[in-house]
């Protein structure tokens, strides 16, 4: 069964960046989507807005943080993943997110610069990459980039 979803949206809070007791950084934000449509019985626009929330883990999760804002609009993808939990009082909660897979700027209306970060570890523990060895071309990607099966941009 196929869990993906793609939003496109304006982020609605700043996002928060926490870290885990064992430091995975996770990042959250509100993301406002909506739809537009032109009513033919009354011949006028019609508007809904719904709100998601977001989350995203590790690099991406830091990246989000120093990258996005209130405002931004962004295209997210990754999958529903509902999240329980009890209060203090005794309540269950229960909160149906985004867990994204990849989030970026829209430039539908905009422009971006990218700027890539340094590769890290896949273990997250935020180590740096191995540098190129000697006899690597400077302008080659890291080790392992290759093993994704992807060009580098």
């Amino acid at each position: 069964m196929d869990n993906t979803v793609t939003l496109v949206g304006n982020v609605t809070r700043d996002p928060e960046l926490r870290y885990t007791t064992n430091g995975a950084a996770n990042v959250g934000f509100g993301l406002a989507v909506n739809r537009r449509w032109m009513n033919r019985a009354t011949n006028e626009w019609q508007e809904q807005v719904s709100f998601f929330n977001v989350v995203a883990w590790r690099e991406m999760a830091e990246n989000v943080a120093n990258s996005l804002t209130k405002g931004s609009r962004v295209v997210v993808t990754g999958r529903l993943e509902q999240r329980s939990w009890e209060t203090e009082n005794g309540e269950k909660r229960s909160v149906i997110e985004i867990a994204a897979d990849e989030i970026g700027p829209s430039l539908r209306w905009a422009t971006a610069e990218v700027t890539r970060t340094e590769r890290r570890d896949g273990d997250g523990a935020g180590r740096p990459a191995s540098a190129p060895t000697a006899n690597e071309p400077a302008a080659t990607p890291a080790a392992g980039y290759d093993d994704l099966g992807e060009e580098p941009f």
